[in-house]
């Protein structure tokens, strides 16, 4: 016999190992992160269009060739870092959304229960230390 949509949507209800409070302490600590992480995307955001209008200012010959690579490199680096910021925080939305799904919690590889030390320390992770060793 199969199930209907709405029976397997109540089954899988709760996946998560944690209770409701549980849950709730790690939304605290996701919704810490992130608001850093909006900060510092923020400063990031400010530093590359700072250098961009700076770049433009100036004209090629006022400044040493080598002045102008590393303003480039820092330009780059400064690029990667909003990058990685704002991949960290799609990551920790969608760890937002477990929680809400009460899908939080569970390793997506052996599908056992995630310890809550390593949530602690890396909320938006999906992998237990077990499944993360065998990568």
């Amino acid at each position: 016999m199969t199930k209907s949509i709405k029976e397997k949507e109540t089954s899988a209800e709760r996946i998560s190992p944690y209770s409701d409070e549980e849950l709730e302490y790690f939304r605290g600590i996701i919704l810490e992160k992130r608001d850093d992480a909006e900060k510092e995307l923020n400063i990031l955001q400010s530093s590359l269009r700072e250098s961009m209008e700076n770049s433009t200012d100036e004209s090629a010959y006022s400044l040493h060739m080598a002045d102008a690579g590393t303003d480039a490199q820092e330009r780059e680096k400064t690029y990667m870092l909003f990058n990685r910021t704002k991949k960290f925080i799609k990551y920790l939305d969608k760890a937002l959304e477990r929680i809400d799904n009460k899908t939080y919690g569970v390793c997506k590889v052996t599908g056992k229960k995630i310890a809550k030390g390593r949530l602690e320390a890396v909320p938006h992770t999906q992998l237990s230390i077990e499944a993360k060793l065998k990568r």
